[in-house]
């Protein structure tokens, strides 16, 4: 398997499967507790592990979310704002080195058949931890101005980010940066202003709000795409023993070069 290729997220309300490109694109996931945010960033993430041509970079406020995927993700973070800022650095550092390579070979972006260097998921359950609840505000601050710095430039250095909260609120998801994910989910929201973040201002107003999916089918929300219309989408869901049965399994094929070639994420980690 190769992030290259489109990942399956779902069914549309045809039962027709959808599938995503996500390789130079981003994902936000946003709605209320229980909407089933995290059951499509668990499909995301499942679908890289098993990807040889990607590192995991797992930041999970909860630390149970995207827990069970620790053994084979590159770096987890949990409850550590630090750690989640000096990890946002590395990436950071690691898209300057990427930068260069690309300029000194006169090329815009990473290709399927480079084999130097292997792309990057940075999937964030909680966003809201990181950046308004934990540590003091200079530090979510900068948590932020990273997170900026890797959805907008990360792309052509085949750094994806897939970021959840469960709190869509214009402090948590200024437009400036909502408008940087070309790929946008919003389960349900307790209102349309909720789903307007997520989606973008207005189109609760011309009929595209999460606010009227039905509470109690979970995984069920509105995908837009860059310059599209919301569809209704439901989620694929896994089950703890499926999620640790790709897991584990993922572990086992990555062993090899988890142990024998450092990458560039581990390295400073």
């Amino acid at each position: 398997m190769s992030i290259f290729d489109p990942v399956f997220l779902g069914i549309d309300e045809f039962g027709h499967p959808v599938y995503l490109p996500m390789i130079y694109r981003n994902i936000l996931i946003g709605g209320e507790p229980g909407a089933g945010k995290s059951a499509l960033l668990n499909t995301i993430v499942g679908t890289a592990a098993l990807c040889g041509d990607v590192n995991l970079c797992l930041l999970d406020g909860k630390q149970v979310e995207l827990g069970l995927y620790m053994d084979c993700a590159d770096v987890f973070v949990g409850p550590d704002l630090e750690l989640a800022i000096a990890t946002l650095e590395r990436v950071q550092e690691v898209m300057d080195n990427r930068s260069a390579f690309l300029l000194a070979r006169k090329r815009r972006k990473v290709l399927r058949h480079d084999t130097f260097f292997t792309q990057i998921l940075v999937a964030i359950d909680e966003i809201a931890y990181f950046s308004a609840t934990a540590g003091e505000k200079p530090r979510r601050e900068r948590f932020s101005e990273l997170l900026r710095d890797i959805v907008s430039r990360g792309r052509a250095f085949g750094v994806i980010v897939a970021a959840a909260t469960q709190r869509p609120s214009s402090d948590i998801i200024p437009p400036s940066l909502r408008d940087l994910f070309a790929w946008r989910f919003a389960g349900r929201c307790t209102n349309d202003v909720s789903s307007d973040i997520v989606l973008g201002h207005g189109w609760a107003a011309r009929g595209y709000s999460s606010n009227t999916v039905d509470p109690n089918n979970q995984g069920c929300g509105l995908l837009i795409a860059e310059g599209g219309i919301p569809a209704l989408v439901k989620a694929a869901y896994m089950t703890d023993t499926d999620i640790i049965r790709v897991a584990d399994y993922a572990s086992w094929v990555r062993r090899e070069t988890r142990t024998d070639n450092p990458t560039e994420l581990r390295d400073a980690a």
